[in-house]
């Protein structure tokens, strides 16, 4: 065995791979080395043993294109061989005109390109049927214990700050029984969080009229409170994230209060005033969003609500900053992310009048998230002396970082264990808290 082993090994390409962007992109990434993994390539970690590497760009704002860019570079410099795909792959003159030598680039979720393009260089090698085994789920780059659950590509918004409709296409629904099969499949690989991802969560399925299909011998539309209901049938955690407010919304918040659901929105408010949403063409206005939370947190007391704001965007007045705080301050969101304002090429917003000066958007962020950690911090304090359920994500010694409901990864706060020693990553537990910072619990078993 170790002899067949080893001839197959020695013979099968090895193919780098750089993944970079949201987590929609890393989606990408996990199903481009499931192929490459499926056709026997070798995936390996470092620049020098592979034989070219693939790098997977973000396009979304101007510092995430120098990243990419930057990362293409690095590559070359390294390797010399770099088929780029991603985002900034729709922007194909600008590679070009950086990294010439780039051997070829595709757009975003093009997997059929990547790797027609790995072919052109390194063709397939002999499939060795002893060790060509990976899960049925596919390759993961998240832990074994979460992933990412993709149900559809774009987004019909005009946002006139995002050039996403640009680079990824109008909205495209994954049908809800290939969701829910996959989903099923990944738990059976280990999962224990699901998140849900997408471009527009709430619009799932309107683009193929809410098609149905049968899953467990129950009939499920391709719908957003169907998916929820399907996937609350799995017993692990399911977590939603870029969920805009829309009415329907309501219908999963009882599914959260009946335990199917994680108690956890992530909604990409971006602003209060209503002047800023129209100037941004953003489809919910900020009294409508505070009157829906108010009616959600009714129903579900414990629900965790992230959002993420732009603060400095063309137009907005020191009148329009201080109805943004007055908002988060009656809102009492739980989990917050602000970003100023940044241009991004081709966006509509790029020809909006009466731009805020970088540093008063600079003045405008560091007073929001002020506010917003002393809002965080009273809401942390709720916890105190309550037991929870937790997903340990890592232990060292005797520490554990580990997250409760109201925790996504990498984003959101975390949940400091002591005394974890006999903790194992990857598996539930449940801890007494006893104390709370600004974003961050402190538990003991």
């Amino acid at each position: 065995m170790a002899a067949v082993s080893d001839r197959f090994a020695q013979t099968a390409p090895r193919v780098g791979f750089v993944s970079l962007g949201c987590p929609k992109a890393l989606v990408d990434s996990e199903r481009i080395l499931t192929q490459l993994k499926v056709e026997g390539y070798q995936v390996v970690g470092g620049y020098r043993e592979a034989d070219l590497v693939v790098v997977n760009t973000c396009g979304f704002i101007e510092a995430a294109q120098q990243e990419s860019l930057d990362a293409i570079g690095e590559a070359l410099a390294e390797n010399g061989k770099v088929i780029v795909t991603g985002c900034l792959g729709k922007r194909e003159a600008l590679i070009r005109e950086r990294h010439p030598q780039v051997l070829a680039i595709t757009g975003p979720h093009d997997y059929e390109s990547v790797m027609r393009a790995v072919h052109a260089q390194l063709a397939p090698p002999a499939r060795n049927p002893y060790i060509d085994l990976i899960p049925a789920s596919g390759i993961k780059l998240t832990p074994r214990h979460y992933a990412y659950l993709k149900i559809s590509e774009g987004c019909n918004h005009k946002c006139s700050f995002c050039i996403i409709p640009k680079l990824r296409g109008r909205l495209v629904s994954r049908p809800i029984g290939e969701v829910l099969q996959e989903a099923e499949q990944l738990v059976k690989d280990g999962v224990k969080e699901l998140l849900v991802v997408a471009q527009d969560t709430s619009a799932y399925g309107v683009d193929i009229k809410y098609t149905g299909a049968v899953w467990r011998g129950n009939d499920y539309r391709t719908q957003l409170t169907d998916l929820c209901r399907g996937l609350g049938e799995l017993g692990v955690w399911i977590r939603l994230h870029y969920v805009y407010p829309y009415p329907h919304v309501s219908e999963v918040i009882p599914l959260m209060a009946a335990g199917k659901l994680l108690p956890y929105l992530d909604i990409p408010l971006q602003h209060a005033s209503q002047k800023m949403l129209k100037a941004m063409r953003r489809p919910a206005a900020g009294e409508k969003a505070l009157k829906r939370i108010q009616e959600w947190r009714a129903i579900c007391p414990d629900l965790t609500i992230r959002s993420t704001f732009i603060v400095g965007f063309p137009g907005e007045t020191a009148a329009d900053f201080a109805e943004l705080l007055a908002f988060i301050k009656e809102a009492q969101l739980d989990r917050v992310g602000c970003f100023t304002y940044s241009p991004v090429e081709s966006a509509d917003a790029n020809a909006l009048p009466d731009w805020v000066p970088a540093e008063v958007a600079q003045e405008r962020r560091r007073l929001f998230m002020e506010t917003q950690a002393q809002i965080s911090a009273v809401r942390l304090q709720r916890f105190a002396g309550r037991e929870l359920t937790v997903l340990v994500d890592s232990v060292v010694d005797d520490k554990a970082i580990a997250r409760s409901f109201a925790d996504a990864p990498e984003i959101d706060g975390v949940v400091r264990i002591s005394n974890a020693a006999k903790l194992k990553p990857g598996g539930f537990t449940k801890v007494l808290v006893t104390g709370s910072d600004h974003y961050d619990l402190f538990a003991q078993p």
